[in-house]
Protein backbone atom coordinates (compact mmCIF):
# COMPACT_ATOMS: atom_id res chain seq x y z
CA UNK A 1 0.00 0.00 0.00
CA UNK A 2 2.87 2.33 0.82
CA UNK A 3 4.40 1.81 -2.66
CA UNK A 4 1.04 2.51 -4.30
CA UNK A 5 0.73 5.84 -2.47
CA UNK A 6 4.26 6.77 -3.51
CA UNK A 7 3.55 6.08 -7.23
CA UNK A 8 0.31 8.05 -7.09
CA UNK A 9 2.24 10.97 -5.63
CA UNK A 10 4.86 10.77 -8.38
CA UNK A 11 2.21 10.64 -11.11
CA UNK A 12 0.38 13.60 -9.58
CA UNK A 13 3.62 15.53 -9.46
CA UNK A 14 4.36 14.78 -13.12
CA UNK A 15 0.87 15.85 -14.16
CA UNK A 16 1.32 19.04 -12.17
CA UNK A 17 4.55 19.77 -14.00
CA UNK A 18 3.17 18.97 -17.46
CA UNK A 19 -0.12 20.87 -17.24
CA UNK A 20 1.41 24.34 -17.52
CA UNK A 21 3.29 23.24 -20.63
CA UNK A 22 0.11 22.12 -22.36
CA UNK A 23 -1.81 25.15 -21.14
CA UNK A 24 0.84 27.41 -22.65
CA UNK A 25 0.86 25.78 -26.07
CA UNK A 26 -1.57 28.16 -27.80
CA UNK A 27 -0.85 31.17 -30.03
CA UNK A 28 -1.99 33.75 -27.49
CA UNK A 29 -0.32 32.52 -24.32
CA UNK A 30 3.04 34.08 -23.22
CA UNK A 31 6.50 34.57 -24.55
CA UNK A 32 8.13 32.53 -27.28
CA UNK A 33 7.92 32.23 -31.06
CA UNK A 34 4.29 31.05 -30.90
CA UNK A 35 3.43 34.53 -29.65
CA UNK A 36 4.38 36.17 -32.94
CA UNK A 37 1.74 37.90 -34.99
CA UNK A 38 0.59 35.77 -37.93
CA UNK A 39 0.47 38.09 -40.92
CA UNK A 40 -0.89 37.26 -44.35
CA UNK A 41 -0.70 39.54 -47.39
CA UNK A 42 -2.97 38.77 -50.34
CA UNK A 43 -2.37 40.57 -53.63
CA UNK A 44 -3.59 40.38 -57.21
CA UNK A 45 -0.31 41.44 -58.83
CA UNK A 46 2.13 39.75 -56.46
CA UNK A 47 4.52 41.12 -53.85
CA UNK A 48 7.24 41.32 -56.50
CA UNK A 49 5.41 43.62 -58.93
CA UNK A 50 8.01 46.40 -58.41
CA UNK A 51 5.14 48.70 -57.55
CA UNK A 52 1.99 48.79 -55.43
CA UNK A 53 1.96 45.25 -54.02
CA UNK A 54 5.68 45.29 -53.33
CA UNK A 55 5.57 48.51 -51.34
CA UNK A 56 2.84 47.13 -49.09
CA UNK A 57 4.89 43.95 -48.68
CA UNK A 58 7.92 46.04 -47.75
CA UNK A 59 5.86 47.42 -44.88
CA UNK A 60 5.11 43.87 -43.72
CA UNK A 61 8.81 43.01 -43.94
CA UNK A 62 9.71 46.17 -42.02
CA UNK A 63 7.40 45.05 -39.21
CA UNK A 64 8.77 41.49 -39.30
CA UNK A 65 12.34 42.76 -39.04
CA UNK A 66 11.44 44.67 -35.89
CA UNK A 67 9.45 41.68 -34.58
CA UNK A 68 11.39 38.49 -35.53
CA UNK A 69 8.83 36.27 -33.83
CA UNK A 70 6.20 37.27 -36.39
CA UNK A 71 5.36 34.99 -39.30
CA UNK A 72 4.58 36.26 -42.81
CA UNK A 73 2.75 34.46 -45.62
CA UNK A 74 2.18 35.81 -49.14
CA UNK A 75 -0.82 34.77 -51.24
CA UNK A 76 -1.60 35.76 -54.82
CA UNK A 77 -5.01 35.68 -56.51
CA UNK A 78 -4.93 37.43 -59.90
CA UNK A 79 -8.60 36.73 -60.66
CA UNK A 80 -10.49 39.83 -59.49
CA UNK A 81 -13.74 37.87 -59.25
CA UNK A 82 -12.23 35.50 -56.70
CA UNK A 83 -10.41 37.83 -54.31
CA UNK A 84 -13.09 38.10 -51.62
CA UNK A 85 -13.53 34.32 -51.56
CA UNK A 86 -9.74 34.06 -51.30
CA UNK A 87 -9.86 36.28 -48.20
CA UNK A 88 -12.70 34.19 -46.75
CA UNK A 89 -10.61 31.06 -47.27
CA UNK A 90 -7.66 32.37 -45.23
CA UNK A 91 -9.10 34.88 -42.75
CA UNK A 92 -9.22 32.36 -39.89
CA UNK A 93 -5.56 31.43 -40.39
CA UNK A 94 -4.07 34.83 -39.58
CA UNK A 95 -4.23 37.50 -36.91
CA UNK A 96 -4.19 40.17 -39.60
CA UNK A 97 -4.37 40.18 -43.39
CA UNK A 98 -2.99 43.00 -45.53
CA UNK A 99 -5.08 43.63 -48.66
CA UNK A 100 -3.65 46.03 -51.26
CA UNK A 101 -6.20 47.11 -53.84
CA UNK A 102 -9.62 48.69 -54.39
CA UNK A 103 -11.01 45.28 -55.39
CA UNK A 104 -10.86 44.19 -51.74
CA UNK A 105 -13.41 46.80 -50.59
CA UNK A 106 -16.27 44.25 -50.15
CA UNK A 107 -14.26 42.56 -47.39
CA UNK A 108 -16.21 44.73 -44.94
CA UNK A 109 -19.11 42.29 -44.61
CA UNK A 110 -16.69 39.40 -44.07
CA UNK A 111 -14.92 41.24 -41.26
CA UNK A 112 -18.24 42.04 -39.62
CA UNK A 113 -18.65 38.27 -39.30
CA UNK A 114 -15.08 37.85 -37.99
CA UNK A 115 -14.63 40.56 -35.34
CA UNK A 116 -11.60 38.79 -33.83
CA UNK A 117 -9.63 39.12 -37.07
CA UNK A 118 -8.08 42.32 -38.40
CA UNK A 119 -7.43 43.70 -41.88
CA UNK A 120 -5.23 46.47 -43.22
CA UNK A 121 -6.98 47.61 -46.39
CA UNK A 122 -5.09 49.73 -48.90
CA UNK A 123 -6.70 51.94 -51.56
CA UNK A 124 -10.31 51.65 -50.47
CA UNK A 125 -12.57 52.01 -47.45
CA UNK A 126 -14.48 48.81 -46.65
CA UNK A 127 -18.02 48.28 -47.86
CA UNK A 128 -20.84 46.12 -46.52
CA UNK A 129 -22.91 43.52 -48.39
CA UNK A 130 -24.96 46.31 -49.97
CA UNK A 131 -21.85 48.09 -51.25
CA UNK A 132 -22.18 50.93 -48.73
CA UNK A 133 -19.01 52.39 -47.22
CA UNK A 134 -18.60 51.48 -43.56
CA UNK A 135 -16.06 51.95 -40.79
CA UNK A 136 -15.21 48.96 -38.59
CA UNK A 137 -13.12 48.57 -35.42
CA UNK A 138 -11.15 45.68 -36.94
CA UNK A 139 -10.25 47.33 -40.28
CA UNK A 140 -7.73 50.10 -40.86
CA UNK A 141 -8.15 51.38 -44.39
CA UNK A 142 -5.84 53.87 -46.03
CA UNK A 143 -6.70 55.69 -49.21
CA UNK A 144 -4.47 58.28 -50.82
CA UNK A 145 -4.78 61.43 -52.82
CA UNK A 146 -3.10 59.72 -55.79
CA UNK A 147 -3.99 62.72 -57.92
CA UNK A 148 -1.54 64.78 -55.86
CA UNK A 149 1.41 62.52 -56.66
CA UNK A 150 0.54 62.10 -60.33
CA UNK A 151 0.15 65.88 -60.61
CA UNK A 152 3.93 66.09 -60.26
CA UNK A 153 4.39 63.29 -62.77
CA UNK A 154 2.39 65.43 -65.19
CA UNK A 155 4.55 68.48 -64.56
CA UNK A 156 7.74 66.44 -64.97
CA UNK A 157 6.52 64.79 -68.17
CA UNK A 158 5.40 68.07 -69.72
CA UNK A 159 8.67 69.83 -68.97
CA UNK A 160 10.97 66.97 -69.98
CA UNK A 161 9.21 65.78 -73.16
CA UNK A 162 10.99 66.53 -76.43
CA UNK A 163 8.10 65.49 -78.68
CA UNK A 164 5.56 67.37 -76.53
CA UNK A 165 3.47 64.22 -76.34
CA UNK A 166 3.04 62.37 -73.04
CA UNK A 167 0.74 59.71 -71.62
CA UNK A 168 -0.32 57.93 -68.47
CA UNK A 169 -0.84 54.15 -68.58
CA UNK A 170 -2.94 52.57 -65.86
CA UNK A 171 -4.26 49.13 -64.90
CA UNK A 172 -8.02 49.25 -64.31
CA UNK A 173 -10.36 52.22 -63.82
CA UNK A 174 -10.63 51.84 -60.06
CA UNK A 175 -10.82 55.19 -58.21
CA UNK A 176 -7.10 55.14 -57.36
CA UNK A 177 -6.12 54.71 -61.00
CA UNK A 178 -8.59 57.31 -62.25
CA UNK A 179 -7.05 59.63 -59.66
CA UNK A 180 -3.63 58.92 -61.16
CA UNK A 181 -4.95 59.69 -64.62
CA UNK A 182 -6.76 62.91 -63.70
CA UNK A 183 -3.90 64.13 -61.53
CA UNK A 184 -1.39 63.54 -64.33
CA UNK A 185 -3.54 65.40 -66.83
CA UNK A 186 -3.96 68.23 -64.30
CA UNK A 187 -0.18 68.47 -63.93
CA UNK A 188 0.34 68.67 -67.70
CA UNK A 189 -2.24 71.45 -67.96
CA UNK A 190 -0.65 73.28 -65.02
CA UNK A 191 2.81 73.12 -66.62
CA UNK A 192 1.40 74.33 -69.92
CA UNK A 193 -0.23 77.33 -68.28
CA UNK A 194 2.39 78.40 -65.73
CA UNK A 195 5.71 76.92 -66.85
CA UNK A 196 5.64 77.52 -70.58
CA UNK A 197 5.40 73.95 -71.83
CA UNK A 198 3.25 73.10 -74.83
CA UNK A 199 2.49 69.45 -74.25
CA UNK A 200 -0.50 67.23 -74.99
CA UNK A 201 -1.45 64.00 -73.27
CA UNK A 202 -2.28 61.19 -75.65
CA UNK A 203 -5.14 58.73 -75.14
CA UNK A 204 -5.96 55.58 -77.09
CA UNK A 205 -9.73 55.32 -77.66
CA UNK A 206 -9.53 51.52 -77.76
CA UNK A 207 -8.14 51.49 -74.20
CA UNK A 208 -10.43 54.11 -72.69
CA UNK A 209 -11.70 53.32 -69.20
CA UNK A 210 -15.06 53.31 -67.45
CA UNK A 211 -15.00 54.03 -63.73
CA UNK A 212 -16.93 52.21 -60.97
CA UNK A 213 -19.99 54.41 -61.50
CA UNK A 214 -20.15 53.59 -65.22
CA UNK A 215 -18.76 56.95 -66.29
CA UNK A 216 -16.41 57.02 -69.30
CA UNK A 217 -13.09 58.47 -68.18
CA UNK A 218 -10.85 58.07 -71.23
CA UNK A 219 -7.21 57.37 -70.44
CA UNK A 220 -5.11 54.33 -71.34
CA UNK A 221 -6.28 51.33 -69.30
CA UNK A 222 -4.61 47.96 -69.78
CA UNK A 223 -7.55 46.15 -68.14
CA UNK A 224 -5.46 44.23 -65.63
CA UNK A 225 -2.75 44.69 -63.03
CA UNK A 226 -1.05 41.42 -63.94
CA UNK A 227 -0.85 41.30 -67.75
CA UNK A 228 2.63 42.29 -68.91
CA UNK A 229 1.92 41.32 -72.53
CA UNK A 230 -1.05 43.71 -72.72
CA UNK A 231 1.02 46.38 -71.01
CA UNK A 232 3.61 46.12 -73.76
CA UNK A 233 0.93 46.42 -76.43
CA UNK A 234 -0.47 49.62 -74.91
CA UNK A 235 2.98 51.08 -74.33
CA UNK A 236 4.09 50.31 -77.90
CA UNK A 237 0.91 51.85 -79.35
CA UNK A 238 1.49 55.10 -77.47
CA UNK A 239 5.13 55.24 -78.48
CA UNK A 240 4.07 54.73 -82.10
CA UNK A 241 2.00 57.91 -81.76
CA UNK A 242 5.05 59.93 -80.76
CA UNK A 243 4.79 59.76 -76.97
CA UNK A 244 8.25 60.02 -75.41
CA UNK A 245 7.38 60.19 -71.70
CA UNK A 246 4.99 57.69 -70.08
CA UNK A 247 3.82 57.69 -66.48
CA UNK A 248 3.14 54.04 -65.57
CA UNK A 249 0.67 53.16 -62.79
CA UNK A 250 -0.38 49.61 -63.63
CA UNK A 251 1.10 47.16 -61.13
CA UNK A 252 2.81 44.18 -62.76
CA UNK A 253 1.18 45.07 -66.11
CA UNK A 254 3.41 48.11 -66.10
CA UNK A 255 6.45 45.87 -66.56
CA UNK A 256 5.28 45.39 -70.15
CA UNK A 257 5.26 49.16 -70.67
CA UNK A 258 8.82 49.27 -69.34
CA UNK A 259 9.78 46.62 -71.90
CA UNK A 260 8.20 48.59 -74.75
CA UNK A 261 10.07 51.74 -73.70
CA UNK A 262 13.38 49.91 -73.48
CA UNK A 263 12.92 48.50 -76.97
CA UNK A 264 12.29 52.00 -78.35
CA UNK A 265 14.65 54.97 -78.69
CA UNK A 266 14.53 58.22 -76.71
CA UNK A 267 11.52 57.17 -74.64
CA UNK A 268 11.44 57.84 -70.90
CA UNK A 269 9.28 56.65 -68.03
CA UNK A 270 8.01 57.89 -64.69
CA UNK A 271 7.58 55.16 -62.08
CA UNK A 272 4.78 54.80 -59.56
CA UNK A 273 4.30 54.05 -55.85
CA UNK A 274 7.96 53.13 -55.19
CA UNK A 275 11.38 54.26 -56.40
CA UNK A 276 11.69 52.33 -59.67
CA UNK A 277 14.97 53.83 -60.81
CA UNK A 278 16.76 50.46 -60.93
CA UNK A 279 14.00 49.11 -63.19
CA UNK A 280 14.83 51.80 -65.71
CA UNK A 281 18.28 50.42 -66.53
CA UNK A 282 18.73 49.95 -70.26
CA UNK A 283 22.21 48.74 -71.03
CA UNK A 284 24.57 51.54 -70.00
CA UNK A 285 21.79 54.12 -69.62
CA UNK A 286 18.65 54.61 -67.57
CA UNK A 287 15.27 55.65 -68.97
CA UNK A 288 13.51 56.52 -65.70
CA UNK A 289 13.04 60.25 -65.09
CA UNK A 290 11.68 59.91 -61.54
CA UNK A 291 9.07 57.99 -59.55
CA UNK A 292 5.90 59.16 -57.86
CA UNK A 293 5.73 57.90 -54.28
CA UNK A 294 2.74 56.72 -52.29
CA UNK A 295 4.05 55.98 -48.81
CA UNK A 296 2.22 52.74 -48.08
CA UNK A 297 5.00 50.70 -46.43
CA UNK A 298 5.40 53.08 -43.51
CA UNK A 299 1.68 53.08 -42.76
CA UNK A 300 1.37 49.28 -43.14
CA UNK A 301 4.26 48.72 -40.70
CA UNK A 302 2.80 51.27 -38.28
CA UNK A 303 -0.59 49.54 -38.17
CA UNK A 304 0.92 46.07 -37.77
CA UNK A 305 2.94 47.34 -34.82
CA UNK A 306 -0.22 48.84 -33.31
CA UNK A 307 -1.95 45.45 -33.59
CA UNK A 308 1.00 43.76 -31.90
CA UNK A 309 1.11 46.40 -29.15
CA UNK A 310 -2.65 46.32 -28.57
CA UNK A 311 -3.15 49.97 -29.58
CA UNK A 312 -4.80 49.32 -32.94
CA UNK A 313 -7.80 51.48 -33.82
CA UNK A 314 -9.90 50.68 -36.87
CA UNK A 315 -10.65 53.69 -39.04
CA UNK A 316 -10.86 54.93 -42.64
CA UNK A 317 -7.88 57.22 -43.25
CA UNK A 318 -7.14 59.58 -46.15
CA UNK A 319 -3.47 60.42 -46.72
CA UNK A 320 -1.75 62.91 -48.99
CA UNK A 321 0.85 65.64 -49.30
CA UNK A 322 -0.38 67.30 -46.11
CA UNK A 323 0.81 64.24 -44.13
CA UNK A 324 3.92 63.69 -46.30
CA UNK A 325 2.35 60.46 -47.58
CA UNK A 326 2.62 61.56 -51.23
CA UNK A 327 5.75 62.71 -53.04
CA UNK A 328 8.28 62.06 -55.79
CA UNK A 329 11.90 60.95 -55.95
CA UNK A 330 14.36 63.85 -55.94
CA UNK A 331 17.36 62.23 -54.26
CA UNK A 332 20.62 62.63 -56.20
CA UNK A 333 21.41 59.61 -58.35
CA UNK A 334 17.83 58.35 -58.30
CA UNK A 335 16.27 60.64 -60.91
CA UNK A 336 17.12 62.38 -64.20
CA UNK A 337 15.10 65.57 -63.95
CA UNK A 338 16.72 68.89 -64.76
CA UNK A 339 17.32 71.39 -61.98
CA UNK A 340 14.72 73.66 -63.62
CA UNK A 341 12.06 70.93 -63.56
CA UNK A 342 12.82 70.07 -59.93
CA UNK A 343 12.57 73.71 -58.89
CA UNK A 344 9.16 74.10 -60.54
CA UNK A 345 7.89 70.86 -58.98
CA UNK A 346 9.05 72.00 -55.55
CA UNK A 347 7.31 75.32 -56.03
CA UNK A 348 4.05 73.55 -56.87
CA UNK A 349 4.48 71.11 -53.97
CA UNK A 350 4.56 73.99 -51.49
CA UNK A 351 1.33 75.35 -52.92
CA UNK A 352 -0.29 71.93 -52.74
CA UNK A 353 0.61 71.45 -49.07
CA UNK A 354 -1.05 74.79 -48.36
CA UNK A 355 -4.18 73.66 -50.21
CA UNK A 356 -3.78 76.22 -52.99
CA UNK A 357 -3.58 73.47 -55.63
CA UNK A 358 -6.23 70.73 -55.64
CA UNK A 359 -5.86 68.54 -58.75
CA UNK A 360 -8.81 66.76 -60.34
CA UNK A 361 -9.71 63.35 -58.91
CA UNK A 362 -12.31 60.71 -59.66
CA UNK A 363 -14.88 62.06 -57.22
CA UNK A 364 -13.80 65.54 -56.10
CA UNK A 365 -15.89 67.38 -58.70
CA UNK A 366 -12.94 69.00 -60.48
CA UNK A 367 -11.69 68.36 -64.01
CA UNK A 368 -8.12 68.39 -65.29
CA UNK A 369 -8.95 71.57 -67.15
CA UNK A 370 -10.62 73.34 -64.22
CA UNK A 371 -9.35 72.81 -60.67
CA UNK A 372 -8.27 75.08 -57.78
CA UNK A 373 -4.85 76.47 -58.59
CA UNK A 374 -5.09 76.31 -62.36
Amino acid sequence: MKKTIQWVSVIALMIGLLLPLYAGGGRDNGAGKSQGLKVGILTTSGVDDNSFGQDCYNGVLEFAKANPEASVTTIKEPDMAKVIQAVADIIADYDVVVLPGFNFAPVGSLLQENPDRKVILVDSPPTDAAGKEIELPNIYSMVFHEEEGSFFAGIAAALESKTHKVAVVTGMAFPSNVNYQYGFQSGVNYANKYFGSNTQYVELPSYAGTDVTGKAVGGNYIGSFADEAAGKVVGSALIAQGVDVLFVAAGASGNGVFTAAKEASNVYLIGCDVDQYDDGIKGTENILLTSVLKVMHTNVAKQLQAIKDGTFVGKNDILGASTDSIGYVSAPGRHQLTANTLAKMQQAYGLMKKGSIVPAANFNGHTSGAFPGL
